[in-house]
């Protein structure tokens, strides 16, 4: 009865040992290395051993019954390294000197050696083994149980005629139950722990799911917000579209018919004015439908671009004999400026150069009722995303009417324009700058604008000195060295 009430406080302790292990796993070493977690889970395997010998039976003044071999059988079920069974049970047979530097402890010592020897044995078998794994359980039990018998029988701390007689009979049959029930109350309790840790893992991913659908719902909200303002667009686009294509061809049909049917009674000067009429409706007719196959071709990736020297002074100089009668009729004061170590030539395209220009031009004339337009060209040493580069930068500044901060993002797109009422009241389809932001992405550059409502507008082309292969660079900012 004594070593049975032993055994049974030996494995009370023991299920409590284990219980707090689980808890300073769970609150303290969750979040450690796993080194740190393997050599603390090996030092709490040797601390049960030491518990055990603490609350164990003392036979006489020197032996102790315990049941300190059950903590090495459960590391033998789930340690993967084979040598550490060997140090387990070497550990565990040391701190028997604490109770005693004697022929028992000696004893005691030898045994969890053996033990552990045998531990990493049956550890190796058991990792190779495809039996069962309550087979290969029982047989360790069994194993470690007999052999820890015999060793105690044959190492002579007790007469062995009365411990095969009178002990054994006890201590064997309810140390293989005491362990066998140890051990089926810690797989119980990590099945447990495996669920929970399931059920919390399947909580973090359900969790992250939510937040990636909310996420993907506001997106899908957000592109069903723009198609809508897009289609918007677009149907304020071919309302205007549709007024600027009938002006030019009214005009030009109903001169035609002038022409046709009074044309012995016009004189001279009649036919010139008439004629002249005719090509500016025909020639701004010819420039809307440019603009509209000009993105067309962009949006399609169809647009060509040809590499060529460009002359920079003299697309300069173009550019103001092309906008100085316009200046003259607007009165308003027209000026270039030049910086110095500005190359010669750049490699671009002339023609979309030149067309990205007068887009930017027309609109600082078209928008400016006084004041000045000025065009001034410079270069920049600028570093993007990690790779400097120098550029020329074109900057059309003029005292206009300018933009407001929030509408500044949307004039660059297509079918959208900063304010309807200013397309109605100036004319204009609204592609020029979104013809211009994409030819200067196929250029290699790109468009910044600077804006203040009231104060007028400076609209900068920065184009590449040595233009990569890349046909198209995106509009990431820009840093400014």
């Amino acid at each position: 009865m004594q070593f049975s009430m032993m055994f049974l406080m030996n494995l009370g302790m023991l299920i409590a040992v284990a219980y707090v292990a689980n808890v300073i796993y769970k609150y303290g070493l969750s979040r450690t290395s796993t080194r740190f977690k393997y050599i603390s889970s090996v030092l709490l395997v040797v601390f049960g051993g030491w518990v055990s010998s603490c609350f164990g039976f003392n036979f006489n003044e020197t032996v102790i019954f315990d049941l300190r071999f059950v903590p090495l059988i459960i590391a033998a079920l789930v340690y993967p390294r084979s040598y550490t069974l060997i140090i387990i049970g070497v550990a565990i047979g040391l701190i028997r000197f604490t109770f005693g530097l004697n022929m028992a402890a000696w004893v005691g010592f030898l045994n969890m050696s053996i033990l552990g020897v045998l531990c990493a044995g049956l550890n190796y078998w058991m990792r190779r083994s495809t039996w069962r794994l309550i087979i290969k359980a029982s047989v360790t039990i069994l194993a470690v149980n007999i052999v820890n018998t015999l060793n105690i029988a044959f190492l002579g701390v007790i007469p062995w005629r009365y411990y095969v007689a009178e002990v054994v009979p006890l201590t064997l049959p309810i140390g293989v139950i005491l362990s066998f029930l140890f051990a089926l109350i810690l797989r119980d309790f990590q099945m447990e722990q495996q669920r929970n840790y399931q059920i919390q893992q399947a909580n973090e991913l359900l969790s992250e799911q939510r937040d990636k659908l909310q996420k993907a719902k506001v997106i899908l909200e957000e592109r069903a917000k723009q198609l809508m303002m897009a289609s918007q667009y677009k149907s304020d686009f071919m309302a205007t579209m549709s007024h600027e294509l009938r002006t030019p061809l009214n005009s030009i049909i109903n001169l035609a018919q002038i022409i046709n049917e009074q044309g012995k009674e016009l004189d001279e000067d009649e036919l010139y004015q008439y004629s002249d009429l005719i090509y500016a409706s025909g020639h701004d007719l010819l420039q809307l439908i440019n603009d509209i196959l000009d993105l067309s071709k962009v949006e399609a990736g169809h647009m060509e671009i040809v590499s060529e020297p460009v002359s920079v002074r003299e697309i300069a100089q173009g550019m103001m004999m092309h906008f100085e009668v316009t200046a003259k009729d607007k009165n308003l004061e027209f000026n270039l400026k030049v910086h110095e170590h500005i190359p010669d030539e750049i490699r671009s395209d002339s023609k979309r150069v030149q067309q990205i220009l007068r887009n930017l031009l027309s609109n600082a004339f078209k928008f400016t009722h006084k004041g000045r337009v000025l065009l001034e060209i410079s270069t920049q040493h600028l570093d993007r995303k990690g790779q400097e580069g120098d550029w020329v930068v074109f900057a059309v500044k003029d005292t206009g009417i300018g933009i407001s901060k929030l509408q500044q993002h949307v004039i660059f797109e297509a079918f959208q324009q900063a304010n309807g009422s200013i397309n109605r009241k100036y004319g204009g389809t609204g592609l020029g700058l979104s013809i211009s932001r994409d030819f200067s992405r196929l250029l290699g550059g790109f468009i910044r604008l600077e804006s203040e409502e009231g104060k007028g507008s400076t609209f900068s082309l920065y184009l590449p000195m040595c233009p990569s292969d890349s046909k198209e660079a995106d509009e990431q900012p820009f840093k400014l060295t």
